[in-house]
C-alpha cells in the first residue's frame, strides 16, 4: 500500500493519498486549502490517478480545493449529506465574526473564489464502504465537531503491527478532540462518537489526524484526557 500525505494552507491541514501501489487509482483524502499543488506533485511521482476525493467534514481547511481536485481528474466528492451545503459555502460553518477575522489572518483582502459543487457529489453516510481501486474505505459518522464529521477507515493488510489506519480528519487527534463550539459543533455528540466510535476499536489502529501527528487508539485510550474520561465513566 501507498500512503502518503502533506500539510496544505496556512492552517496546514493534511492531505492524504491512499493507493495500493505506485502507478494505481488513488484516494485524496481532504484536499484542503493550497492543496491542489500537492495532490499534482505526488500523484506525478508515484503515477497516481485520484479517483475519489473523501472529505472528513465541510470546513474549508479540509475542502477548499476539493473541486479543482474533482473537475482535474473527473471524480466524485465523497462527503456526509449534513455537510453538503459546505462544498459550495465553506464559510456557513463559522460565525461571521469568526468569519471576517479569519479572513484577516489568512491573507483574504478580496473576494473569496467562487466555490461551487463539484459535479458528482456522493454521500458518504455511516456503515457505507467505499471502494476505490481495490481499496475499501468503511465510514463512521461521527458527529460533535460538525454535523456531517466523518472518519474513514481502511484495513493495513500484511503488518503485524498495525490491523487498520483511521483517517480521522479535525474528530480525534494527538492528545486531543476537535473544537464543538463552532457552528454545527455539540460537545455531547462528541462524547457520543467518541464512546461509540472509538473505544471499541482495537489499540492498533493508526489514527492520521486532520492536523498534526499521527497516533493510535491504542494511545489515545491511555493518554487523551477525553477518551480517559470516557472510559472512567466520567463523561
Amino acid at each position: 500500500m501507498l500512503l502518503t500525505s502533506f500539510p496544505a494552507g496556512p492552517l496546514q491541514a493534511n492531505c492524504y493519498l491512499v493507493a495500493r501501489g505506485p502507478g494505481a487509482g488513488c484516494a485524496v483524502v481532504d484536499p484542503g486549502m493550497d492543496a491542489i499543488e500537492g495532490v499534482r506533485s505526488v500523484a506525478a511521482e508515484h503515477d497516481l490517478t485520484p479517483q475519489a476525493v473523501l472529505v472528513t467534514h465541510g470546513h474549508f481547511d479540509h475542502l477548499w480545493n476539493a473541486q479543482d481536485v474533482a473537475a482535474e481528474w473527473g471524480c466524485p466528492v465523497w462527503i456526509h449529506p449534513a455537510d453538503r451545503h459546505l462544498l459550495s459555502d465553506p464559510m456557513a460553518a463559522i460565525s461571521n465574526e469568526s468569519a471576517a477575522m479569519l479572513r484577516g489572518q489568512l491573507g483574504l483582502d478580496g473576494e473569496l473564489p467562487e466555490f461551487v459543487e463539484p459535479a458528482d457529489v456522493r454521500d458518504a453516510v455511516d456503515g457505507a464502504t467505499i471502494d476505490v481501486d481495490g481499496i475499501t474505505f468503511t465510514v463512521a459518522h461521527v458527529p460533535g465537531h460538525t454535523p456531517g464529521t466523518l472518519y474513514y477507515l481502511i484495513d493495513y493488510p500484511d503488518n503485524d503491527e498495525v490491523s487498520q489506519v483511521m483517517f480521522s480528519g479535525d474528530f480525534l487527534f494527538a492528545g486531543s478532540i476537535g473544537r464543538t463550539d463552532l457552528v454545527g459543533g455539540s460537545h455531547p455528540q462528541m462524547i457520543d462518537s467518541l464512546r461509540d466510535k472509538v473505544l471499541p476499536l482495537r489499540d492498533d489502529v493508526v489514527v492520521l489526524p486532520g492536523h498534526g501527528p499521527q497516533t493510535s487508539v491504542g494511545r489515545e485510550r491511555t493518554t487523551n484526557p477525553y477518551l480517559v474520561q470516557i472510559a472512567d465513566g466520567l463523561a
